[in-house]
């Protein structure tokens, strides 16, 4: 299955650094009854969204990479290695090379990216930011500008105040004394082909990438939704949903308009291929993947 596929005049890589069962669905979806998700196993099975053996739901924690004429833009970091993660002992002082050869197989190197934007600021979309050098956290891409959008960063720049946290002290404050962050309105537009929209309800101020020049052709949804589950079901809320109400009005407003366009969603965590397009089923939504 190829990873790299072509949006009107843009190139776009999906660069895995994991895929595997990690969460207990019940754990993950506070809301979720145990007879809905065994009413739905067979096909969340069939498309791998959830493991047949643990039960555990099968998440891709990957970035898009968009390679416009202009521009190589990086859409969400992954975690990183050697980050002090101990409630997350599959994450915790990583050090395996997955996401850099993925980045090497795509033609890429650090060097070549304009732009990196982190659609929020939690630690699987963060964590690439940054690496370690000689026992100093330096910005993993030296060339290119970082784009935060100002509210999600304000609000965990507080929280990190209050109590301290290591995704921001060690994958987010630097990027800001190092100079390289450029803080945004999350409906900022990027260029003639990247357009930020806001999404929140995840996190505050989080935001979703429309890509395109002149209409929207992809988007890449980041946390707004998390699962092919919560497109049928779109009430059922993340457990670090900051605002849960606020996520489902968030992701059933979202559903609806790309449905009715037509739009190739380039889902943050959905299981290989990751990308698809949306049709009505009943009160909530089908994805099907787009094998292309």
């Amino acid at each position: 299955m190829s990873t790299t596929f072509q949006v009107g005049d843009m190139t776009i890589h999906r660069i895995i650094e994991q895929e595997e069962p990690l969460f207990d669905p019940l754990t993950f979806f506070p809301t979720l009854e145990k007879e809905r998700l065994e009413e739905n196993r067979p096909w969340l099975e069939q498309m791998g969204a959830m493991d047949p053996k643990s039960g555990m739901m099968t998440l891709c924690i990957q970035s898009y990479v968009v390679r416009t004429p202009h521009h190589t833009i990086l859409i969400d970091s992954c975690v990183g290695n050697d980050k002090e993660r101990p409630t997350r002992p599959f994450w915790h002082r990583k050090t395996d090379d997955r996401w850099m050869t993925g980045l090497a197989a795509a033609g890429l190197t650090v060097n070549d990216f304009d732009f990196v934007m982190c659609t929020h600021l939690h630690v699987d979309h963060v964590g690439w930011n940054t690496r370690l050098e000689n026992g100093r956290w330096v910005p993993t891409f030296p060339k290119a500008r970082y784009v935060f959008a100002e509210k999600e960063l304000a609000y965990w720049q507080a929280e990190h105040a209050r109590e301290p946290n290591d995704v921001i002290a060690d994958s987010v404050i630097p990027i800001l004394e190092a100079r390289r962050a450029d803080i945004v309105r999350s409906d900022h537009a990027l260029n003639d082909h990247i357009r930020m929209t806001p999404t929140p309800g995840h996190t505050p101020d989080h935001f979703a990438v429309e890509i395109g020049r002149g209409r929207t052709e992809a988007v890449m949804t980041g946390d707004l939704i998390h699962s092919p589950l919560q497109a049928r079901y779109p009430e059922l809320s993340m457990r670090a949903d900051t605002d849960p109400a606020q996520g489902i009005a968030t992701r059933r407003q979202f559903l609806e308009r790309h449905t009715e366009a037509g739009t190739l969603c380039c889902m943050a965590h959905f299981p290989s291929p990751s990308k698809g397009r949306l049709s009505r089923w009943g009160e909530g939504f089908r994805f099907a993947a787009d094998e292309v």
